[in-house]
C-alpha cells in the first residue's frame, strides 16, 4: 500500500523560555535504518509538557531550539527504514484499511516528539494496538508505563538505574514472587497511579489498596484495586485502616505516584514494613526529602527518569513493548479514560493550563494532531 508523504508538517513549538506553545511549519522527519515513519494521530498530554516550559526543567531538558513537546503517541506506520525487518509498510494488522497501528514512546526533539503530525519510532519500541483499542486510548500509556516498568523491572546493572529492580511480571518468576502480599499505592487516579495497580494485579499482589477522591473509586477497582482509601483522609487515619485492610500483613510494597507532596511521600515511607520498597516518581533523591530518601529500617527506595531509550533502559523497553500488544489484547492492561481536546494541537495549552491547575482528575487529556486548524 502506498501513502503520499508530505515534506513538512504542523508541529507544536516553543520558541523561548517561559511563553506559550504555538502551532507552526517544521519538516517531516526521515525514518532512521532501523526506525519507521509514524502519521500521529493521538498524543497525550503530561504534566512534563508545561513544567519544561520554565526554568529549571527548560535548562533541565531541551537540548534543541525550538522544542516540540509530548511524548505519548499512536497512530499509523506509513514508511520504514532500510533495516526494519519486523514491521513492513501496508501491513494490515488489527486496522482494516490502514497500515500498521503502532503505539509508542517518543522523546523530545524535532525528529523524535509526538507534539507534531509525524514522528520517527525505533521498531523495537513500539507495539501494535489490538482491534478494540482507539488509537486516543492507546496514546494514553506509554510514558506512565515507560515509567511504572523502568522503576520497578529495570534490571540493568548501571549506576544510572536507581529502579527497585523487582522480578518482572513477563517472568515466570515475577508473575508468582509477591503472589497473595499486599501493594500500597498512593495517588491511584493518576495516570502512573493506574498503571501501578494494574501491574500489581499482573504480579499477583492482593490486596491492592490505593488512595484517590471517592469519585474515582470505581475506576481504581475496575483496574484490580480491592480498596479504595480516600485520599483527603489524614495521614494518621490511613495508616489506623490499612492493617485491618491487610489482614495485620506486612505492606512490603509501597508505590507513590504522587511525588510533589511531602506528606504524601511521608504517608508512603510510614506504611512501608521494614525491609520493604518504596517506588518513587522522580528521578532521584535530591527530589524528596530527606527523610523519606533516607527511611532506616532497611527500607528500600527507588526511583526513575521515565524514558525507554536510555542505553540502561533499552533493553527493558524493548521487552516491556514486546508484551504490550497481548496485554492490551487480553485486558491486563487497560487504557486510560480520555477526553478529547479540540482544534488538535492549538487546544493543548488550554489542556496544559488544566492539568497544571489540577483540575483534570482520572482521565488523560489527548490532542489529534491532524485536526490542527
Amino acid at each position: 500500500m502506498s501513502t503520499t508523504i508530505p515534506t513538512t508538517q504542523k508541529s507544536l513549538l516553543l520558541h523561548q523560555e517561559s511563553t506559550p506553545y504555538v502551532v507552526g511549519e517544521t519538516q517531516v522527519p526521515t525514518p532512521g535504518p532501523k526506525d519507521v515513519l509514524v502519521k500521529i494521530l493521538a498524543c497525550a498530554l503530561n504534566p512534563v509538557d508545561y513544567a519544561v516550559v520554565n526554568p529549571p526543567y527548560s535548562k533541565m531538558f531541551i537540548r534543541q531550539w525550538p522544542h516540540i513537546p509530548c511524548t505519548d503517541g499512536a497512530g499509523v506506520v506509513i514508511a520504514l527504514g532500510a533495516e526494519v525487518t519486523n514491521l513492513k509498510e501496508g501491513d494490515r494488522m488489527y486496522v482494516p484499511s490502514m497500515p500498521l497501528a503502532a503505539v509508542f514512546q517518543g522523546s523530545s526533539g524535532v525528529q523524535s516528539a509526538t507534539g507534531q503530525q509525524y514522528t520517527t519510532v525505533p521498531e523495537d519500541l513500539a507495539a501494535i494496538i489490538p482491534e478494540h483499542i482507539t488509537f486516543d486510548q492507546a496514546a494514553s500509556l506509554p510514558l506512565a508505563l515507560c515509567t511504572d516498568v523502568m522503576l520497578l523491572y529495570n534490571q540493568h546493572p548501571a549506576p544510572e538505574n536507581q529502579g527497585l529492580r523487582l522480578k518482572p511480571v513477563w517472568e515466570p518468576e515475577g508473575a508468582t514472587a509477591y503472589a497473595g502480599t499486599p501493594a500500597f499505592i498512593l495517588g491511584g487516579a493518576a495516570s502512573l497511579g493506574q498503571v501501578a495497580i494494574q501491574l500489581a494485579k499482573l504480579a499477583g499482589h492482593n490486596p491492592i489498596i490505593a488512595t484517590a477522591s471517592p469519585h474515582n473509586a470505581a475506576l481504581l477497582k475496575s483496574l484490580g484495586a480491592t480498596h479504595v482509601l480516600d485520599r483527603a483522609l489524614p495521614n494518621a487515619d490511613v495508616l489506623a485502616a490499612l492493617p485491618g485492610l491487610t489482614g495485620g500483613n506486612p505492606l512490603e510494597f509501597v508505590f507513590a505516584a504522587v511525588a510533589a507532596d511531602p506528606d504524601v511521600l511521608r504517608l508512603a515511607r510510614d506504611a512501608l514494613a521494614p525491609g520493604g520498597a518504596l517506588a518513587i516518581i522522580v528521578p532521584g533523591p535530591q527530589r524528596v526529602p530527606e527523610d523519606v530518601a533516607n527511611p532506616g529500617d532497611g527500607k528500600r527506595v527507588g526511583y526513575v527518569f521515565g524514558s525507554a531509550r536510555l542505553p540502561h533502559t533499552r533493553e527493558t523497553g524493548v521487552m516491556l513493548f514486546k508484551q504490550l500488544s497481548g496485554w492490551l489484547a487480553k485486558g491486563q492492561i487497560k487504557p486510560n479514560p480520555v477526553e478529547i481536546l479540540p482544534n488538535g494541537l492549538a487546544g493543548v495549552n488550554d489542556g496544559l493550563e488544566r492539568l497544571k491547575a489540577k483540575t483534570v482528575s482520572g482521565t488523560k487529556l489527548i490532542a489529534r494532531p491532524h485536526e490542527t486548524p
